[in-house]
């Protein structure tokens, strides 16, 4: 799968009370909206999935993030 990124997004994942949080601006949105819509296309089988941490996308002391597609 191939990301595509809108400049300048930030990202931020993290514990609430007792809730994961996803934190983004205008472009992180975006592009985590673009990588939903082509992990939901017919193209990718249940069990494909995508991972986000603070070594390749997501800000810094964030909670590593696994989307994955279901059946």
């Amino acid at each position: 799968m191939t990301f595509e990124w809108v400049e300048n997004f930030t990202i931020r994942t993290g514990m609430g009370n007792s809730e994961f949080l996803i934190s983004a601006n205008k472009e992180g949105l975006l592009s985590l909206a673009n990588h939903l819509i082509k992990l939901a296309n017919d193209e990718f089988h249940p069990g494909c999935h995508f991972h986000l941490d603070n070594h390749n996308s997501l800000e810094e002391n964030s909670i590593p993030l696994i989307v994955e597609k279901l059946g």
